[in-house]
């Protein structure tokens, strides 16, 4: 019997394969991908992403939607999973190797992912509520929807709102109770204990898990779909959905900046797991395909799932501008309404809410994935093995979760997502794409045009961001865009007259005279180097390419469009100034940026996280438009003086530097 069970432990929870560099690797290709795409599929997709296309109805919804897809979604999808294979570890490991200062960037992608975890799991916590009760007939929410969310469910009693006079602040919101709900502790220990199930070993247990946990969504959802286009009046909420036409939204920049935000938050860059997830690739693993395959397969669930929540908002008989539909009002007050309504009510309650508690469940293990990565990848591996500290992070894990159990919690819940999603988030994707297209292989540019130059255009490249949209909140639009590309126009002109004339050649157009050359290596090096050092490890043999385009895309489209939408937090803020959870999580987000730049200042503060072998791995190397090939440590390079041509033209002292 007892070689049995543990026959039966060792098919549930095998141990993980190894890379010859004696890293954990995936089992299967497949594996990884649905993995990923289970911390990309999850709330957002089937709660978040229908309640803001019910507020931009219409089919041209999708025009900035898919937009958004291709000029913000992907590229740093791409940008994640690539570093995070070819420097083999998590978020810190990978940004040491883009530069040394850039440690904070990872560490804070990663803090960012995991506060997100602890408050995600209580989420799940209020949907595993209406599970239990989905199997009482009647169905306890019957004809009382909102009270049973609020009082069963929440159990927190409204706080008593502060009030300000003018621009100070006269009195504070109160939160009358405190303490702990029952059942949201008890099944959150529940959800904590099948987060830590599913990745307590490593890979090889998740790579298991995730069959499960994105397979049975993805059968379920077309159940859900089915019986939803059966309801009557489906047709109704399908056509707004998918067949009307509102163009003159297309001219407001509400719907932009709607569509911006669901891709954004919906593929789930930004968190940390998909640079952890991708750590443990095989080294030449399709990261451009994968990342692609990721991205799609994200879009088309929620996509599809859209028909299940218009065909229930049909049936309901909503329309935008007499109801407002939140994320949370989807899927706790009109999903289960109108189930409640439909024959065999009880069956498709259960079928619902354990679609979204498996899908959440996938997104918390991941979630949680990229700060277990982080410790596995430290010295304290060499102490402990992965067991314990998954056990020690889903221990703490669960501590902090306690917050957002309380009588107060979903208030506080509602305060961190607000600002880690709209302060943190943003901003550390927007770092991620400044430094990698900025700072990666600096040097080069520097002794190469000079420091003058350099520092010239970047740093009006980022002060065109920065207070272009400063001026465009506090003036006009018009005034900071102004604002905006001036600087960036001065900056290039500027750099360019300053700069050195350099003597590797750019390639192609950019080397015909000396002034597009100075140019090219102040606008668009970093970016290029970057593509090629990574397509030497994720574009072997038929592997799909990163393109030449992909790190403009990232530095002249993607930061910018961060900025602007990051912009728009600090005025909403000043709405909710007067409450002290608002003010809790707003400070909390802020200490992440703050770690984030720390790191540019004190890198050796983010070593302990480092194995000693691997903290000079970075990119300070001067080997101008010579490719290092994947995660080679500069020295090895200097000694070597392995070269890649590729007709780019180098220079005879460019390779003599380099030897």
């Amino acid at each position: 019997m007892a070689r049995k069970l543990k026959r039966v432990f060792k098919f549930l929870a095998p141990d993980s394969d190894k890379e010859q560099d004696g890293r954990d690797v995936w089992s299967s290709r497949t594996a990884f991908v649905l993995a990923a795409m289970g911390g990309a599929v999850g709330l957002g997709n089937l709660l978040r992403f229908p309640s803001v296309v019910f507020a931009n109805n219409g089919v041209q919804w999708f025009i900035p939607y898919f937009i958004a897809l291709v000029f913000l979604g992907i590229p740093v999808l791409i940008l994640e999973i690539s570093i995070g294979q070819a420097y083999r570890g998590g978020s810190v490991i990978a940004y040491n190797g883009i530069n040394k200062r850039t440690k904070g960037v990872g560490f804070g992608v990663i803090m960012t992912g995991y506060i997100v975890s602890t408050y995600y799991v209580p989420i799940l916590s209020w949907i595993m509520h209406y599970f239990r009760t989905s199997f009482q007939s009647p169905l306890p929410w019957t004809d009382r929807g909102e009270a049973f969310y609020r009082q069963d469910v929440l159990a927190n009693p409204e706080p008593r709102p502060g009030t300000t006079s003018g621009s100070i602040v006269t009195s504070y919101t109160r939160y009358p109770s405190t303490g702990f709900v029952g059942e949201t502790v008890g099944w959150c220990a529940f959800i904590w204990l099948m987060v830590y199930l599913c990745m307590f070993k490593g890979v090889a247990v998740t790579g298991r898990a995730v069959y499960f946990t994105m397979g049975l969504p993805i059968v379920m959802i077309f159940i859900l779909i089915g019986r939803s286009l059966s309801l009557p009046n489906a047709s109704e909420g399908v056509k707004l959905y998918f067949a009307e036409w509102h163009g003159e939204k297309l001219a407001g920049g509400q719907i932009w900046q709607a569509a911006c935000g669901q891709i954004f938050f919906s593929i789930g860059v930004g968190f940390g797991y998909f640079t952890a997830y991708a750590s443990y690739n095989s080294r030449f693993a399709n990261a451009v395909q994968d990342s692609v395959i990721i991205a799609l397969c994200n879009s088309m669930y929620e996509i599809l799932a859209g028909f299940a929540v218009f065909g229930i908002v049909g049936f309901l008989g909503l329309r935008p501008g007499d109801t407002e539909l939140g994320t949370f009002t989807v899927g706790f007050l009109t999903y289960p309404l109108a189930i409640a309504e439909m024959p065999g009510a009880n069956v498709w309650a259960v079928l619902f809410f354990l679609t979204v508690a498996i899908l959440g469940l996938s997104s918390a293990f991941a979630l949680t994935e990229s700060m277990v990565t982080l410790l596995c990848d430290s010295d304290l591996s060499k102490k402990m093995p992965r067991v314990a500290i998954s056990t020690f992070v889903v221990i703490v894990s669960f501590l902090f979760s306690l917050m957002y159990c309380t009588k107060f919690g979903f208030y506080l819940l509602d305060a961190v997502d607000t600002w880690i999603n709209n302060l943190s988030l943003i901003f550390i994707v927007w770092t991620e794409g400044v430094v990698v297209t900025t700072v990666y292989r600096h040097r080069d540019v520097c002794k190469q045009v000079g420091w003058a130059a350099y520092l010239t255009y970047s740093g009006c490249y980022i002060l065109a961001m920065v207070l272009g949209v400063a001026v465009g909140q506090a003036v006009s639009p018009s005034a900071g865009a102004g604002v905006g590309f001036g600087l960036f126009v001065v900056g290039g002109v500027v750099s360019v007259l300053v700069a050195r004339t350099p003597d590797s050649i750019p390639p192609r157009f950019w080397g015909r005279n000396p002034w597009l050359s100075k140019f090219w290596w102040v606008a668009f090096y970093s970016g290029n180097q970057l593509t090629r050092d990574l397509n030497s490890v994720v574009a072997k043999g038929k592997n799909w390419s990163i393109p030449l385009f992909w790190a403009p895309t990232i530095r002249y489209i993607s930061c910018p469009i961060l900025s602007i939408i990051l912009s728009f937090s600090y005025p909403a803020f000043y709405k909710v100034r007067m409450d002290p959870l608002h003010i809790f999580a707003f400070t909390v987000a802020h200490f992440i940026m703050v770690i984030a730049a720390a790191g540019f200042i004190f890198p050796r503060a983010f070593d302990v996280f480092i194995p000693p072998e691997r903290r000079d791995k970075d990119s300070t190397v001067y080997a101008p438009q010579i490719v290092i090939m994947g995660v080679c440590q500069a020295s090895e390079v200097a000694e070597s003086g392995e070269s890649r041509d590729d007709n780019h033209g180098f220079s005879d002292k460019g390779l003599k530097e380099t030897k």
